[in-house]
């Protein structure tokens, strides 16, 4: 008779944070072999997630069977003394027993500020905004998050609308410091070739014109006609396409290898499937998101999809959003070019689930620019406080 394992209780907390949704710790929540890098820790965020999962539902877990809501973030007092909280990043493969730390999660940063707060990791006012500086460890980056309290508390509800969300709640702006990369950063400098735009040879497909870029995260952005589309396209359309689903890997993959993250492609899809983020953008054009509004191509100074997990994102991920205001900010990339050339410090860009409004100060000095920060509005809300269980022998040691 095989021998019953029982389960183990973890606090946790379950965050909507943007249009992501993700199971909040902290590192003392953790079992003492997770609270490092390694096959236990993510041995345990795959059992809390329910990955890998062949049946790719994640019903035996807090997942959600996307990569919007396949998430786990650990958020803990700062290392750093002009932070107040380290933040980190797992995005959990669905059918694989993979977890992704080489990147950010722009949309769950915004629930990282209210989780530290109800957590007791910072102090807050009573009344007004509580600011909260936030050391993003996956990408080495600062990130500020105004919190707007209310009677000691999170003010979680409101009237900020957010596409892709379905209820309305209180406005959380962020501020993404310097989110470029620089020479110390992963895949080195913000443009990592030297070249605004490149062209990267892909095998099976041809040469691609893309702008390869560290920003938010490191991001891929192509034109959409380079993957025989209008940018207007809606989940249905692409993720049903096996065909269109592998060309967009393989350009990935290959400017993965590029922007010098991955030795082969191979590894960038084995091993890193979360970043680089592949982008496409397109002129603006109308069309119905999949709430069934319609989105004028009035509402919008350009288009832009973005894949995520091998998928296409049911809105835009919010490290997208800072890559498009900060490609868009500085004149000669891809995406500056779909919006007619030059500079475009603010512009308003339409996704599948509606459309949203980026910004970026950037400056140019002896040749190379610079960005200080990109700016998004975002909103979070608490789902679930409790404990997520596991059975006892989750870790691969046991």
């Amino acid at each position: 008779m095989t021998k019953q394992a029982s389960q183990i209780g973890i606090r946790a907390m379950y965050m909507r944070g943007g249009t992501s949704k993700g199971v909040f710790f902290t590192p003392d929540d953790l079992p003492d072999a997770a609270r490092r890098p390694g096959a236990a820790r993510d041995a345990l965020m795959l059992r809390v997630t329910g990955s890998p999962d062949p049946y790719g539902k994640q019903i035996d877990g807090m997942g959600g069977a996307t990569s919007s809501t396949s998430k786990v973030v650990i958020v803990g007092p700062s290392s750093r003394p002009d932070c107040d909280v380290d933040y980190l990043f797992g995005a959990v493969a669905i059918e694989s027993p993979v977890v992704d730390w080489s990147g950010n999660c722009g949309n769950l940063t915004s629930a990282v500020g209210p989780f530290a707060i109800e957590r007791g990791l910072v102090t807050a006012p009573e009344h007004g905004v509580a600011v909260v500086r936030i050391w993003q460890a996956n990408i080495q980056k600062k990130i500020i998050a105004h919190v707007p309290m209310s009677d000691g508390q999170v003010q979680e509800t409101g009237d900020f609308e957010l596409d892709g969300v379905t209820f309305p709640a209180a406005e959380i702006k962020l501020e993404f410091l310097d989110p470029g990369a620089d020479e110390d950063g992963e895949g080195g400098a913000m443009f990592p070739t030297g070249n605004m735009i490149d062209k990267v040879d892909v095998p099976g497909v041809g040469v691609v014109e893309a702008t390869l870029i560290n920003a938010g995260n490191p991001t891929i952005f192509v034109d959409a006609v380079t993957l025989g589309l209008s940018g207007s396209e809606l989940q249905p359309r692409v993720n049903t396409d096996a065909e269109l689903l592998a060309k967009a890997e393989a350009i990935r993959a290959n400017a993965t290898v590029a922007m010098g993250l991955a030795a082969t492609a191979a590894e960038a899809t084995e091993k890193r499937p979360h970043t680089p983020k592949l982008a496409f953008v397109a002129q603006p054009t109308g069309y119905t998101a999949s709430s069934g509004k319609a989105v004028s191509s009035d509402d919008m100074d350009l288009c832009a999809r973005i894949f995520s997990m091998g998928k296409l994102h049911h809105a835009m991920t919010g490290t997208g959003a800072v890559a498009i205001a900060v490609a868009a900010a500085i004149p000669g990339t891809l995406v500056s070019r779909v919006l007619g050339g030059g500079r475009h410090d603010e512009i308003r860009f339409g996704h599948p689930s509606g459309t949203l409004k980026v910004g970026a100060d950037a400056a140019e000095q002896d040749e190379t620019w610079s960005v200080t920060k990109a700016l998004m509005s975002r909103s979070a809300r608490r789902l679930m406080d409790g404990q997520v269980f596991v059975p006892s022998n989750w870790s691969p040691a046991q």
